[in-house]
C-alpha cells in the first residue's frame, strides 16, 4: 500500500483539541506575560514551573499569603456580548485584595484558563486583562495553564481562576485580632456588583427584565452591559498609602455573602458591628435590581456589595485622618458603622 492511500488514523485535533491552537494562544500570551516581569522573575512563560526570586528587603520575618478565586458567572455577560479583555482584570484585582486584608503586597500571579474550543485571539483578550491587573500592582504573571477540554465546556465559553502570592512581615499581619469596641468603620466605594451577585443580576435583568445587552439601565448613562461589566476595583495603591501612615486594625473585602458577611469575618468574639446603609450611596445598578427583581433589603444586602467594595476598621481618634486621606487621593470614603459590644453580629440599620 503506497503513502498515498494509507488509512489516517484519528487525530487529536479531529477529536477536539487543536494542539496548534494552543502553541498560538501560548506565544501572545507570552508577550502579554512578559509586561508584567521584573527583575525576580528567573523563568520563560512555557517552562513546566514559574521561578521567582522575592526581594525581602527590609523584612525581618516575611510570610508568605496566599488565595485562589475565580470570576463566576460574570463571564456569561463576556460570552453574550463578546468582551473578554476585563474579566481576567476582574480576577486579577479580586485576588489582590483578598491578600491586601492582611496587609500583603503581591509578588506573583498564576492563572488557569479552561475552555471548549481554543481560541487564540479570546485567549489573548482574556491574558491582556491579567497583564493589565499585574502591571498596575507591580505583580509578576508567572505562568499559568490553558486547557481545551471540547466535551465539557458548551461552544464559546471558558472558566478561568486564578492564584496569587504575596507577602508581609510577621509584625505587620492585619486580622482584626485588635480591633475593640468603639472603632470605626470606614467604607470605600465600589463601582458595580464587581465579581459576586450575578446569577441573580442576570436573572433580573435578562429574563424578568427581558432587557438586551446593549439597552439602556435606568437612571445611569451606562447600557446594562457597560453596569454589569465594570472592572473589580482594586484598593492595593489606596491601602498600602494609608498603611505606611496610620494603624489599620482590620480589614474586609466585599464579596460573596455583602457587607455582614465579610466584615463578621474579622470581628473578634464578644464583639459586633452596626452597619448605616444609608450613609452609602446606591448604585443606579442596585437601584435596578432591587425594583425589577422585586427584591427585599436583607436579600440585596446579602447577594450584593450595594456600593462598599471595601471596609476598613480603625480607632476613632484616627477615623477623620484616615478619610481625609483617602479623599487627597481621590477617593470618597464614608463612616459606615461601629464596633460595639456584642455576640458577632454584623447588623445592617
Amino acid at each position: 500500500m503506497s503513502d498515498s492511500t494509507r488509512k489516517k488514523g484519528l487525530s487529536y485535533a479531529e477529536a477536539g483539541v487543536d494542539i496548534e491552537a494552543g502553541d498560538q494562544a501560548v506565544e501572545r500570551i507570552k508577550a502579554l506575560a512578559r509586561k508584567t516581569f521584573n527583575s525576580q522573575v528567573l523563568s520563560e512563560i512555557g517552562s513546566f514551573g514559574g521561578f521567582f526570586r522575592p526581594d525581602l528587603t527590609g523584612l525581618k520575618k516575611p510570610v508568605l499569603i496566599s488565595s485562589a478565586d475565580g470570576v463566576g458567572t460574570k463571564l456569561k455577560i463576556a460570552f453574550m456580548t463578546g468582551k473578554h479583555d476585563t474579566v481576567g482584570e476582574d480576577l486579577v484585582n479580586h485576588c489582590v485584595n483578598d491578600i491586601l486584608v492582611h496587609g500583603a503586597r503581591p509578588l506573583f500571579f498564576l492563572d488557569y484558563i479552561a475552555t471548549g474550543k481554543l481560541k487564540p485571539d479570546v485567549i489573548a483578550e482574556i491574558v491582556s486583562g491579567f497583564s493589565r491587573g499585574c502591571v498596575n500592582v507591580g505583580m509578576a504573571l508567572l505562568g499559568g495553564e490553558t486547557a481545551e477540554m471540547t466535551d465539557f465546556y458548551s461552544p464559546g465559553e471558558y472558566d478561568l481562576a486564578g492564584f496569587i502570592v504575596g507577602v508581609v512581615d510577621e509584625a505587620k499581619i492585619i486580622n482584626g485580632a485588635g480591633i475593640q469596641a468603639g472603632d470605626v468603620c470606614i467604607g470605600l466605594a465600589s463601582n458595580g456588583l464587581h465579581t459576586n451577585g450575578y446569577t441573580l443580576a442576570r436573572k433580573v435583568a435578562f429574563e424578568i427584565g427581558g432587557l438586551e445587552p446593549g439597552d439602556p439601565l435606568p437612571g445611569s448613562d451606562m447600557t446594562i452591559d457597560q453596569a454589569l461589566m465594570q472592572v473589580h476595583r482594586c484598593y492595593s495603591p489606596l491601602v498600602h498609602s494609608l498603611l505606611r501612615k496610620h494603624e489599620i486594625k482590620g480589614m474586609a473585602h466585599v464579596t460573596g455573602g455583602g457587607i455582614a458577611g465579610n466584615l463578621g469575618r474579622i470581628i473578634p468574639d464578644g464583639l459586633s458591628a452596626t452597619v448605616r446603609k444609608d450613609v452609602m450611596p446606591v448604585l443606579p445598578i442596585f437601584d435596578f435590581l432591587q425594583k425589577e427583581g422585586d427584591i427585599d433589603d436583607d436579600e440585596m444586602y446579602r447577594a450584593f456589595n450595594m456600593g462598599v467594595g471595601y471596609i476598613l476598621v480603625v480607632e476613632p481618634g484616627v477615623a477623620d485622618m484616615v478619610i481625609e486621606d483617602l479623599s487627597g487621593m481621590g477617593e470618597k470614603a464614608y463612616r459606615i458603622g461601629e464596633i460595639k459590644k456584642g455576640d458577632h453580629k454584623v447588623v445592617l440599620i
